[in-house]
């Protein structure tokens, strides 16, 4: 950041309002300046291995939000810093913690909501990576560690943009600014909506960004209008009371393994396309992306043909998706020659925008129900469900987060949807229903988020925290709509 401070008087504030082009210069030299401190407070927090799953650690969340919390008091232009957490559900248990942050507009101008996590995925199997997933590593352009990208390079960009705002318009701001860094994204957001509804005072606002989420490529910046929903559960099918020999019974006794594997594959027809009645599909555009990219992006092997109908990104934005992502059987290692009793595997769902999860759970049970094949018992439970999201592209927040995006990237952005899901936006929503919501990011096609070397490209990470920059002196700008 700049050593010098700008003239922080009305007159001065004005002139920067008036004049967007000069503004976002200044902006930029502020983010080029301060850009070895961003990098360094994001190193810090990525070295902090902040998994919320229930399995780690909860110590190392809670010092997690203590950093975060320490770096935004730093920005001096809030009014409340605090770090709170609410209770998930109506049980006692508590969720885990979030930074929140709040300084009320002045003169008309609209309050914007920041949003970003500060919880990471867990990050696997060490001999995965390349590196240590919680030390960063800087290869080329790429800065390597579990949550560089997702989603603590979110967190850095709204403080570095605030950062950036207040080095050219100083701290007497009159836009209003509310941040929320959520502590428990990677473990479903349990707390996600009671907190809402305890700190709604201290949220609300007039524009929401969300900065989880992907960008077309490392030159192209992207909105993202369109989220799928997901649903989740465990399914369990059962044929016998016990194990069987198999060389005794096998033949006349259907065994679980194949009673599933069975069930399984009615869910996809011959091309790998959804069939399951009732799973309905969105009518969106889709820019152009072939089946080389889709390879390139995603390590499928020499051989391997795409599943599915219609264009590819279709497919991954509009269409809903079926995926086994878990099963529980004896290993290979342990297999003995047995009719196994009981198979469970975990169903993860991704369902259209436009469609309602409990519709398309609904639609999923009866289909499980009328394939199970002889008669096998079939029970559904740990259930999960998150609601798609479709943004109404006509409001002015839209038209002023493209507008600082060109103004950042020097490329006009393109909308996309995301196959995957972001479902405490639904909640978002329905807690602020007058608030417009913006999907940015700081990822690429190349990030790998949840997976080993998730990376983030400092380039992007630089753009993107220039563009959020622009974005809020162009909030600061305009008067309360």
């Amino acid at each position: 950041m700049s050593q010098t401070r700008p003239d922080t008087s009305s007159r001065a504030l004005a002139a920067a309002d008036a004049e967007p082009a000069l503004t976002v210069e200044r902006l930029r030299a502020a983010v080029e300046a301060g850009f070895p401190s961003t990098v360094a407070d994001l190193t810090e927090l990525v070295r902090i291995p902040s998994v919320s799953w229930a399995a780690f650690d909860p110590e190392h969340v809670a010092r997690s939000a203590e950093a975060v919390a320490e770096l935004v008091r730093g920005l001096d232009v809030f009014d409340v810093v605090d770090i709170r957490r609410a209770p998930i559900g109506d049980g006692g248990e508590l969720g885990q913690p979030a930074v929140v942050a709040r300084r009320d507009a002045r003169n008309g101008r609209p309050t914007v909501l920041l949003y970003a996590h500060h919880d990471v995925q867990p990050p696997g199997r060490d001999e995965d990576w390349e590196s240590t997933p919680f030390e960063p590593t800087l290869r080329g352009d790429r800065l390597y560690g579990r949550g560089a990208a997702d989603d603590k390079a979110g967190v850095m960009a709204h403080v570095a943009a605030i950062r950036a705002l207040v080095d050219v318009l100083g701290t007497d701001l009159d836009l209003g600014i509310a941040l929320f860094i959520e502590g428990e994204e990677e473990f479903g957001s349990r707390s996600f909506s009671t907190f809402l509804r305890e700190n709604r005072d201290l949220l609300e606002a007039d524009a929401i960004v969300v900065a989880d989420s992907n960008n077309w490529d490392v030159d192209t910046p992207a909105l993202t209008v369109a989220l799928r929903g997901n649903v989740t559960f465990r399914l369990t099918v059962s044929t016998l009371a016990h194990a069987s020999h198999s060389g005794m019974f096998g033949g006349a006794v259907p065994d679980a393994m194949l009673a599933a594997i069975r069930l399984l594959g009615t869910l996809h027809d011959d091309e790998g396309a959804v069939a399951v009645t009732g799973l309905s599909s969105a009518d969106l555009e889709t820019p152009a992306y072939d089946e080389a990219q889709l390879r390139a992006e995603t390590g499928l092997l020499d051989g391997v043909t795409p599943i599915g109908r219609g264009t590819i990104l279709s497919r991954i934005w509009a269409q809903p998706s079926i995926t086994v992502t878990g099963i529980d059987a004896p290993t290979v290692a342990n297999a003995s020659n047995t009719l196994i009793p009981r198979v469970a595997v975990r169903i993860s769902a991704r369902i259209a925008p436009g469609q309602d999860a409990a519709e398309a759970l609904e639609a999923l049970r009866a289909h499980v129900h009328a394939n199970a094949p002889f008669g096998a018992h079939v029970v559904i439970d740990d259930v999960d469900t998150g609601q798609p999201f479709l943004v109404d592209t006509s409001g002015w927040a839209v038209a002023e987060a493209k507008a600082a995006m060109a103004e950042a990237w020097g490329v006009e952005p393109v909308d996309i949807g995301v196959g995957g899901s972001i479902p405490f936006i639904a909640e978002l929503v329905e807690e602020f229903p007058e608030a417009q919501i913006l999907v940015t990011g700081v990822e690429d096609p190349d990030s790998r988020a949840h997976s080993p070397n998730e990376s983030l490209h400092l380039g992007v990470f630089r753009r993107a925290v220039l563009a959020e920059a622009a974005l809020l002196a162009r909030l600061h700008a305009r008067a309360g709509e």
